[in-house]
């Protein structure tokens, strides 16, 4: 069998379960490990899966630019901004971290809508320009232009002198095993900052983000109290977030 034939069946095999482990393939397509294994590291290197002890998960779909990203804003996602701005009640402290999901959901909250918004999402911040009652705190530092967020020593240390109710995470790869990851490990330290100072923790998750895996790990699963995403998401995708007891909205 040609590699590009064995790649083309690894990656269907990925997509149909989820997960593939380098043994098992090695048994499936009839060869050994260690062209598995080359096999793998070349799929990850194209960006098409990632690559894990033992095998390989889904990649996310939300390693583009945020600039691209937020040209391509779907239904979905605004469905998950508006149930997430829901949680939000009235003179809360909510972190929102980066992400253009987060971004819509500000953009949601009501005019008069009373509450102190921290973010180092600088589309967080313009969206909530004209909200008056909004007390709005743009935590500072170095601006990582891929995803427009800031991130450095100075963003962490603010983060750390502050306590919230709620932290909205705009979360790249949810996985019930892998946990919680993103792409830029300069972002990780902030998000764990605002994980580890806030009473609750929702993550922002469309469909397509769930039981992927990016390069840098921010936390375990067991740290989200719940998960937003949207209504066309399979129970059987969901089933192992709920077996953790994470509150699951749709």
């Amino acid at each position: 069998m040609l590699a590009a034939e064995r790649r083309n069946i690894i990656l269907q095999l990925l997509n149909e379960e989820g997960r593939v482990q380098a043994a098992d393939l090695s048994v499936r397509l009839g060869t050994c490990e260690d062209t598995i294994r080359r096999d793998l590291r070349a799929l990850d290197a194209e960006g098409s899966l990632q690559r894990v002890h033992g095998g390989a998960l889904m990649r996310s779909p939300a390693e583009a630019r945020f600039s691209d990203r937020q040209r391509m804003v779907s239904a979905e996602k605004l469905e998950i901004a508006q149930k997430a701005a829901q949680l939000i009640e009235p003179a809360m402290v909510v972190f929102l971290s980066g992400g253009t999901t987060n971004a819509q959901l500000a953009s949601l909250l009501p005019k008069n809508f009373m509450a102190t918004i921290i973010t180092n999402n600088p589309a967080v911040a313009v969206a909530l320009t004209d909200h008056t009652q909004i007390d709005l705190i743009l935590v500072g530092g170095r601006v990582l232009k891929r995803t427009m967020v800031s991130v450095g020593v100075e963003t962490v240390d603010m983060l750390r002198t502050m306590r919230a109710d709620m932290c909205m995470l705009g979360v790249c790869s949810v996985h019930a095993e892998v946990g919680l990851s993103i792409p830029d490990q300069e972002e990780v330290a902030v998000q764990q900052a605002m994980i580890a100072n806030a009473a609750e923790v929702v993550a922002l998750v469309s469909q397509s983000k769930l039981n992927t895996a990016s390069h840098f790990h921010v936390a375990d699963i067991e740290e989200v109290n719940t998960i937003v995403t949207e209504a066309s998401a399979p129970n059987e995708v969901l089933q192992p977030y709920r077996d953790l007891e994470i509150e699951i909205i749709k």
